[in-house]
């Protein structure tokens, strides 16, 4: 799964990565975690924008809110098939920014947090659903999901799952406009190359969400990676 991630960096560099209609003031965020409000790039018609979603997907079927707890990911192998997904796979798709995100390494009793990264540092985009929902008082609420694959050979020794990371090509299929059939979207949904990523443990200050500041993502250890 996709637990906690981050997003450090800066609004101009996030433009230019994603081709977006507007430049974007965001604050870096070192400790994202389900619930909060987070950034999301959505293709409109006058071009990609970035706009804050709560993380925790409620579909519009919803009775209430507390079912986005449980959706804060989407399994790749089933989003054609469950009915929180297979709507919003085909018609409300996103792309979640981020440019590290983390995983827990059991020693012994203890989990260690590891922040897994591009080499260059540079930011990438992460599959994810988007929904509209209206609550029983008239309030609606925009939400998301981030999209789970098999974990590479990177991430597999901390964790059996890892987010879909887009290539920049990726990215502009996924945002493509919606379709009667997206299956062809499907091959995606793939585990990112094994260079794509590496990783380095960091302090159990990271462990807190409540903590969100520089010392959520330096490093105390570099692991050897497995290949």
């Amino acid at each position: 799964m996709c637990g906690r991630y981050t997003l450090v960096t800066h609004g101009a560099e996030l433009a230019e990565v994603f081709d977006l209609a507007e430049e974007v003031s965001w604050e870096s965020q070192y400790n994202i975690a389900p619930s909060q409000s987070v950034a999301v790039i959505r293709q409109g018609q006058g071009g990609r924008r970035m706009e804050p979603l709560q993380w925790g997907l409620i579909p519009y079927w919803a009775k209430d809110a507390s079912i986005a707890a449980k959706l804060i990911n989407a399994r790749s192998e089933t989003v054609t098939e469950k009915p929180s997904f297979k709507k919003a796979f085909h018609a409300r798709r996103c792309v979640i920014p981020a440019d590290g995100f983390f995983e827990w390494k059991r020693v012994g009793k203890r989990k260690d947090p590891m922040r897994f990264v591009r080499p260059d540092r540079k930011p990438f985009g992460m599959a994810g659903l988007w929904e509209s929902w209206r609550s029983p008082q008239g309030e609606v609420m925009e939400t998301c999901t981030i999209l789970t694959t098999a974990a590479n050979a990177v991430v597999a020794p901390i964790h059996h799952r890892m987010p879909v990371i887009l290539s920049a090509a990726g990215v502009d299929q996924w945002l493509s406009p919606p379709a009667l059939d997206a299956s062809g979207l499907l091959p995606l949904l793939q585990p990112a190359p094994d260079d794509l990523l590496e990783v380095y443990a960091v302090s159990a200050h990271a462990n807190s969400a409540r903590n969100n500041d520089p010392q959520c993502i330096e490093p105390t250890e570099v692991m050897e990676l497995p290949f």
